[in-house]
C-alpha cells in the first residue's frame, strides 16, 4: 500500500495545490482567509475570557500572555480539528470522483493532511508576528514546534481515517464525532490554564493525549521551554497503535468503499 502511495505521489502533491489553489478562486483576500478565520476565533476566546470572565495565568497577570497562551492552544486544536472534520467526510464528500477515476483511495487521506500541514504553517507564521508584536519575540524553544506537528497530524490521521470509513457506512458516526470533538475541546487546557478542571476530571485530563500535545506548542511558544519527553510517551503509543489499525482497517474495508457510496 506505501508502494503505491509512493507511486502517486505526484498526484498526492498535484492534487494539494489544486485544492490551495482552488480555494484563493475568486477571493480578494485569497490566503489570508486561512489565516483570519483561525485567529479571529483566537482571538474572541482570548478577549472574552481575559477582559470579560478575568481569566489570567496563574504565574501571570499579564494579558498579552495570557492571549499567546490561548492562540498557541488553538494553533494545536486548529491543526487536530481541520484534519479530523475533513478526514470524517472525505471519503463521502468524493464519492463521485471515486466511482469515475482509478486511483489508490488512500490518496484522498493524504491531500487532506498535506492542505490542512500547508494552512497550519500559515497561520503559525501569522502568529509568530503578532507575538512578535506583543513583545515576544522567537525563540529557540520554537524549534519544537515541528515534533508537535508530527504527532498532532499522526494521531488526527489515524483517528480521521477510522471514522472517515465507518461514516462511509452510517453517518451517524459524523453527528457522533461532531460532539465528542466538543467535549474534547474543553477537556483539553486551551482556553483555561492547567489545573483548573476539578479534582474528579483528573483522570480524563491524565488519558487525553492532547494535553501533552497542546503543551508543547503552549510551553514553545510562551515559555520558551521544551517539552517534558515523559508526557509525550502516552500520545506517541496512541498513534502507533492506531495507525496500522487504520491502514489494516481500511485495507479491510476498501473493496466495499465504492459500492455503499
Amino acid at each position: 500500500m506505501l508502494q503505491t502511495l509512493w507511486q502517486f505521489r505526484f498526484f498526492i502533491i498535484a492534487s494539494v495545490h489544486g485544492e490551495l489553489k482552488s480555494r484563493f478562486a475568486r477571493s480578494y483576500l485569497g490566503g489570508f482567509w486561512f489565516i483570519l478565520q483561525p485567529l479571529a476565533q483566537a482571538i474572541i476566546f482570548s478577549v472574552v475570557l481575559s477582559e470579560v470572565l478575568g481569566a489570567r495565568l496563574s504565574q501571570t497577570g499579564s494579558k498579552a500572555d495570557y492571549a499567546i497562551y490561548v492562540l498557541s492552544g488553538m494553533a494545536a486544536w486548529g491543526f487536530f480539528l481541520e484534519i479530523m472534520n475533513r478526514s470524517l467526510t472525505i471519503f463521502t464528500d468524493n464519492a463521485s470522483v471515486m466511482k469515475k477515476i482509478a486511483f489508490p483511495r488512500l490518496c484522498l487521506p493524504l491531500i487532506v493532511l498535506g492542505s490542512s500541514l500547508v494552512n497550519h504553517c500559515m497561520v503559525l507564521l501569522a502568529s509568530m508576528v503578532i507575538f512578535a508584536i506583543l513583545g515576544h519575540p522567537p525563540g529557540w524553544a520554537w524549534l519544537v514546534l515541528p515534533l508537535g506537528m508530527v504527532l498532532i497530524a499522526g494521531l488526527a490521521f489515524s483517528i480521521g481515517l477510522i471514522v472517515g470509513i465507518f461514516n462511509v457506512f452510517s453517518r451517524d458516526v459524523q453527528q457522533i464525532v461532531g460532539i465528542l470533538l466538543q467535549i474534547w475541546f474543553w477537556l483539553t487546557p486551551i482556553a483555561y490554564p492547567p489545573g483548573t478542571l476539578p479534582q474528579g476530571f483528573g483522570w480524563i485530563t491524565a488519558l487525553n493525549p492532547l494535553v501533552s500535545l497542546v503543551a508543547i506548542y503552549q510551553r514553545a511558544l510562551l515559555q520558551y521551554q521544551w517539552p517534558e519527553l515523559s508526557t509525550l510517551l502516552l500520545p506517541l503509543a496512541i498513534m502507533l497503535v492506531l495507525l496500522p489499525g487504520a491502514f489494516f482497517l481500511f485495507r479491510r474495508a476498501s473493496p466495499e468503499l465504492v459500492d455503499v457510496l
